[in-house]
């Protein structure tokens, strides 16, 4: 064990040190990749095993060790097998065997001896909560703490029935109760609308420790530079931080290297045009009365509208705010529009354009999700056209021209979250798991895709894109060349 004491070297920064020495129910650490934060957290698992109180009561069998059961969970199995796994092994794969069933959970069992003449007795237990008998497995183990690897990455309901299993080992028959009992993780930064922003920066439970380590990089006007206040300096390559940035998107810097809250795509956007520190809006913004405001619906059991404005000075378009809802049909989701229209812009006179599939009737009744919503006075008409190249161009088009202050001829707001997210790369083509870097033919249909596709067709029924379309070449043989782009990266 002496080796194993001399690897808990000094935490290489002040909020590493905070979070070692924390002892709440509850502590997580977020910070940027290289900070330390997934090697500080095994540390510290090992520094709680051996703080376990002993068994000192002779007459148990376990005398004079220090039990302890602990979960390691990750999203998926093959994540807990490339990163989890494959990083515990390599700090402490010498303090026990380590054994894979077809079955049962991968197990490590840990056995050796301290200084003071008592012994560990501890196990970790590697679950993937996207393996049902895992999670199976999870609910019904009384471990005494829990590693939540990559923190953001497990879902809320997860996390919350992780947090009434811990403290339940070791128990009184054992001989000894637990001198330390909780949660710990590590995670990069999430998104501002993610359940662990909410309790971070929002809820902020008693029981909860949070830990924010310093960026990588920070922004100095609008360029990036290399942090010196930066933690685990010492152990990362030589120019970690500055060579990590070439070649990599303002959003995917600021969330992964300057460990600012945000959000990043995993797959290939389907408007690859949109860059958020361009789109989208830094100050307040409020609607027009003297102008309509126009409204793009998506139909089906995951409705959707985006609010849209002309600024007649600029022929601009602003998305600033959305309304959806997650399997509603048309009759229960127009009143509740309407409703939420009549209290956030009364006095405002509207229009609006949807998927033209939503204007013909079915098989079975007579309403379609149009008339429902005209019938609850909401104006809604059907667009000329669903074909998708129509509707995406009608959303392009003035995501990549530039009015006459400089600003592209789309923005969107805050207050538009999830059409903003969908556009940040959450709308996007799923990459296909092979050897070189394909993606999928067809966009994934998610949580933002509809809002999306409401913005869309809200821009399709206004007649943008048209032009674009009429000056596309139909033939290889053409002359005529599509209107060069700006690419917006240079104003990142």
């Amino acid at each position: 064990m002496t080796e194993t004491i001399e690897y808990m070297l000094k935490p290489q920064g002040k909020v590493l040190q905070e979070y070692a020495d924390c002892r709440s129910r509850v502590s997580i650490i977020r910070g940027p990749l290289g900070s330390g934060k997934t090697v500080q957290t095994m540390i510290k698992i090992l520094e709680l095993i051996c703080e376990q109180a002993p068994i000192t009561n002779k007459s148990y069998k376990n005398y004079n060790c220090r039990p302890s059961r602990w979960l390691a969970v990750r999203n998926t199995y093959s994540e807990l097998f490339s990163t989890t796994i494959k990083d515990w092994l390599e700090a402490h794969g010498d303090l026990g065997p380590f054994k894979q069933g077809s079955k049962e959970p991968p197990i490590q069992k840990l056995h050796f001896d301290l200084e003071d003449g008592t012994q560990v007795r501890s196990e970790i237990i590697f679950v993937a909560f996207d393996r049902p008998e895992h999670v199976k497995k999870a609910r019904g183990m009384q471990p005494t703490g829990i590693w939540l690897n990559e923190t953001k990455e497990l879902s809320k309901t997860v996390v919350d029935m992780l947090d009434l299993r811990h403290g339940r080992y070791p128990s009184k028959k054992e001989g000894v109760t637990p001198s330390w009992h909780g949660m710990i993780g590590d995670t990069n930064s999430p998104d501002e609308d993610h359940w662990l922003y909410e309790i971070a920066e929002e809820t902020k439970p008693l029981s909860w420790a949070f830990h924010h380590q310093p960026g990588g990089v920070y922004k100095v006007g609008d360029k990036w530079r290399v942090n010196p206040l930066a933690e685990n300096l010492s152990n990362l390559p030589e120019n970690y931080y500055l060579l990590g940035m070439e070649g990599k998107t303002n959003d995917w810097i600021k969330v992964n290297l300057a460990n600012e809250y945000g959000f990043v795509s995993s797959g290939k956007p389907v408007h690859p045009w949109y860059v958020d520190s361009v789109h989208c809006l830094s100050i307040d913004y409020k609607p027009k009365v003297s102008q309509p405001i126009v409204m793009g619906f998506d139909f089906g059991r995951t409705p959707a509208c985006t609010f849209l404005q002309r600024e007649e000075a600029f022929n601009r378009w602003v998305a600033f705010d959305e309304f959806l809802a997650v399997d509603m049909s048309a009759t229960s989701f127009a009143p509740e529009l309407k409703k939420y229209i009549d209290k956030t812009y009364k006095g405002y006179k509207f229009r609006g354009w949807g998927d033209p599939a939503g204007d013909k009737k079915g098989e079975a009744v007579d309403d379609t999700p149009m008339k429902i919503l005209r019938a609850a006075g909401i104006p809604c008409n059907p667009t000329p056209s669903n074909v998708t190249a129509k509707r995406r161009l009608a959303l392009e088009t003035p995501m990549k021209e530039l009015c006459m202050d400089g600003k592209p001829r789309f923005l969107l707001t805050p207050k538009a979250k999830m059409l903003r997210k969908g556009l940040q790369g959450g709308f996007c083509y799923k990459r296909i798991h092979v050897s070189d870097e394909r993606y999928s033919e067809e966009p994934d249909k998610n949580e933002y895709s509809h809002i999306v596709e409401s913005c869309e067709y809200g821009l399709q029924g206004e007649k943008e894109g048209r032009e674009a379309l009429i000056r596309q070449p139909t033939t290889h043989n053409t002359a005529q060349a599509p209107i060069a782009p700006v690419d917006f990266n240079v104003f990142a």
